[in-house]
């Protein structure tokens, strides 16, 4: 019998986008020979993950998971795509998202290093690599997050939820502080709805990117020109509207939805004197399901009659 080596797993994983444990199976089970190893994924429809690697794949799912590490917390948000809404709804994709953020609580942060984290099947990669050959669809990790805090805790929010700790979009919020852990999380989970509907930009006015600002600024500065205020006038008129832009944008200047009377900042100060403690937020992030991915359209009419014209 050949030997089968991690390269000839590798190099047949590469040809035929099959899991590196069925890649290693299908050499076993044909003596090492690549061809009949191909052939028997084939069969076992299995290499036909890769054949769909090019579908645009911009539904699926978010999820998020997050564990207590005594008075620490870490918490992961991930972004599983697919190419129809549809699949969003199969257990074993569902499952595959919850595995996949689980994942993300301990690997290094971005898609890669999660895809390459350890599983039973192998890696994450290979976990998706298989479920692509069994539903069909296109599938990937396309972004990830995680916080750490040592002291507080990290909330998580999924909103329109399709199932427990899956939905469209998923929110991570982390709080550091001492107190009534708990009662951080209560905190927490409050930010993170509010981040949801409000989709901040930034945590703070010094974290605003300043390229955000500029075009901002642009805009204004022209619009103020068109609406024929005195030139002299215009950047006092355009630095109040900033002003104004920032509060909108910044989570911790924005009115709290809950609440608009107070701003996230006075929230976070009044649930710390409550609690004893100085606490502040340190971070959020908000995915929202398939957003920046160009999804085609399909128009078969349009199509039919392009091809009648060819014809």
């Amino acid at each position: 019998m050949a030997e089968v080596t991690a390269a000839l797993v590798k190099d047949l994983r590469e040809k035929s986008g099959a899991g590196m444990m069925d890649c290693k199976r299908a050499l076993v089970e044909n003596d090492g020979d690549m061809e009949a190893s191909i052939d028997w994924l084939r069969t076992k429809g299995l290499s036909k993950a890769a054949k769909k690697a090019d579908r645009v794949a911009a539904e699926g799912l978010v999820a998020v998971a997050l564990r207590s590490e005594g008075a620490g917390f870490t918490g992961a948000v991930i972004e599983l795509n697919a190419e129809t809404d549809f699949v969003s709804r199969n257990d074993k994709f569902q499952e595959a998202a919850r595995t996949v953020a689980l994942a993300a609580l301990d690997a290094d942060h971005g898609p890669e290093a999660v895809t390459a984290a350890k599983h039973q099947e192998g890696t994450v990669g290979d976990m998706i690599t298989n479920l692509i050959a069994t539903i069909g669809e296109n599938m990937l990790v396309r972004r990830t997050a995680k916080f750490t805090v040592v002291k507080g805790a990290v909330a998580a929010y999924v909103h329109n939820a399709t199932a427990p700790e899956l939905g469209r979009i998923g929110v991570l919020v982390a709080v550091e502080g001492e107190g009534d852990q708990a009662k951080l999380q209560e905190l927490g989970k409050k930010i993170a709805m509010h981040v949801a509907a409000t989709a901040p930009l930034s945590l703070s006015s010094e974290d605003l990117d300043p390229a955000a600002i500029e075009r901002e600024r642009a805009v204004l500065t022209e619009k103020a020109r068109e609406d024929g205020r005195p030139e002299n006038m215009i950047d006092k008129i355009v630095d109040g509207q900033i002003a104004k832009f920032q509060r909108e944008v910044v989570l911790l200047e924005q009115q709290f939805v809950m609440n608009p009377d107070q701003t996230v900042k006075a929230l976070v100060a009044e649930t710390g004197k409550q609690l004893g403690s100085d606490i502040k937020v340190t971070g959020f992030v908000r995915l929202a399901l398939g957003e920046g991915v160009e999804k085609k359209s399909e128009d078969f009419a349009a199509e039919v009659a392009a091809a009648a014209g060819q014809a």
